[in-house]
């Protein structure tokens, strides 16, 4: 097979040590260029390979320093992974990673934190309190809007309130479509749509404008947004019907988001230096698709990464 393939095979089992043995090696703290950072955070739920445990969800944020626009490329700046572990305070244990990541102090730096209408996201509000600007993720909303009033006579209306972030016109025609709706189930997500944001009704308008008010330049600013493209991401790679254990599953996860943030992974042969963002950028600026799965080669000391067509993820 060697011969045949030009590279030495190894096998899944092999993977599997090679994964459970691994250690990711921190990097030194990036300074933060800007004012602000922008927190993206949703939740992705993960069957479990052991008998009579359920699945479990895993509560994963991406930091970035906001948008580098390359003709009709735009890309986030210095972008990080969390995924939290234990059951402790998310907003805590996200505050000492970026105390960790980031050369962050809170007395100096604003966060932006985009989610949806989950407790223990909006919980960051009681947390952070005047430290940070709460944002509904658009993506949620925009998709409960189409679920709910696709047919409807005031669907136009509504979605150009919502792009206009005419918060309080938006609350007038989702009031008024009360009793008009198809189904019973419409009704009752329409109603559970306006009870959520009657809680945190500013959470739907315009972050920017909250920003100038507090003297932050925003010009380059963008819309937030970028959670659910980073969960489909991780979806990729851990749903799809699979099914892990516990170690399994998070050391998994730690290579990848070490892949993604561009960090060194310790192995049982040395030290891997990821390439994977690198071959991304080399072959979209080709208009090819990246990689899609990887193959370790070893090397004295340093081990890297080949494209394979064939995946390594086992049931782990």
């Amino acid at each position: 097979m060697e011969k045949l393939l030009g590279y030495r095979v190894i096998s899944h089992e092999s993977i599997r040590q090679q994964l459970l043995n691994t250690e990711v090696l921190p990097k030194d703290p990036e300074p933060v260029e800007q004012q602000v950072l922008f927190v993206e955070v949703d939740g992705l739920y993960t069957k479990s390979q052991e008998k009579n445990k359920k699945g479990r969800e895993i509560k994963i944020a991406s930091v970035h320093q906001g948008w580098k626009v390359n003709g009709k490329r735009t890309r986030l700046v210095k972008k990080r992974h969390y995924i939290h572990k234990g059951k402790g305070n998310f907003w805590e244990a996200l505050e000492d990673f970026l105390l960790q990541t980031y050369e962050y102090d809170p007395t100096k730096h604003h966060l932006v934190i985009n989610g949806d209408g989950a407790p223990w996201i909006t919980a960051c509000r009681k947390y952070f309190q005047d430290n940070a600007t709460f944002v509904i993720d658009r993506f949620h909303i925009d998709r409960d809007v189409q679920r709910i009033f696709r047919d409807h006579r005031r669907y136009r209306t509504i979605r150009k309130k919502l792009a206009q972030y005419d918060i309080d016109g938006l609350m007038v025609e989702w009031n008024s479509a009360v009793g008009t709706l198809d189904n019973e189930k419409k009704e009752k997500r329409l109603e559970e749509l306006i009870n959520q944001l009657n809680r945190y009704p500013k959470a739907l308008g315009d972050y920017r404008e909250k920003l100038k008010k507090k003297g932050i330049d925003t010009e380059k600013f963008r819309p937030m947004g970028s959670a659910e493209g980073t969960m489909s991401v991780f979806a990729k790679r851990i749903k799809n019907g699979r099914s892990w254990s516990t170690k399994g599953l998070d050391k998994f996860i730690d290579v990848m988001v070490a892949l993604k943030d561009r960090l060194e992974i310790k192995t049982l042969q040395g030290r891997m230096t990821s390439v994977l963002e690198q071959q991304e950028e080399s072959q979209s600026k080709e208009g090819e698709k990246p990689p899609t799965y990887f193959v370790e080669l070893q090397k004295p000391q340093e081990t890297t990464w080949r494209i394979s067509n064939k995946p390594l993820e086992s049931r782990l």
